[in-house]
């Protein structure tokens, strides 16, 4: 199984984990032409060497954040999308992290990933905007609490 592959089986499984697992924030928003994909796990959870494959530091205190975009073709996901794609988090104190996001591509997919310190049960917001070309921008946000024990 090609690494990426496996990355993506992983945020995947991400999805489903009981409620109260520390992975387990996750979703799609769809913004009629697209899809967005996303979630936000803890790095520890992925396997070393997937991690070590994609330049991703492995730690109980670091998160990462998955972002991809898919169009559609007559009403179902069909196509991976090149998009710009920015964002920030925000604490329940108000302390904003800026997220900067890598592009992965692979001949059959396209993520957009980046990772972000957490400390243990500290809950973000993320506000994070993805641009197709040729698109608006499509805004998506979402709540997720981290444990890091």
């Amino acid at each position: 199984m090609k690494p990426l592959h496996v990355i993506h089986t992983v945020l995947l499984l991400a999805l489903v984990i009981a409620p109260g697992a520390q992975v387990q924030a996750g979703g799609q928003q769809d913004f009629g032409d697209f899809v967005v994909h996303f979630n936000a796990i803890n790095t520890d959870f992925l396997a070393p060497s997937v991690a070590s494959s994609y330049g991703i530091t492995r730690s109980s205190n670091r998160a990462l954040v998955n972002i991809s975009v898919m169009k559609k073709a007559l009403g179902v996901t069909a196509e991976p999308q090149l998009a710009h794609v920015t964002g920030k988090s925000v604490n329940l104190r108000g302390q904003t992290r800026n997220l900067s996001f890598r592009e992965i591509r692979d001949e059959s997919a396209i993520y957009y990933l980046a990772e972000i310190s957490i400390d243990d049960g500290e809950t973000l917001d993320f506000m994070i905007q993805a641009v197709p070309r040729g698109s608006d921008p499509l805004d998506i946000r979402f709540r997720q609490q981290f444990f890091t024990r």
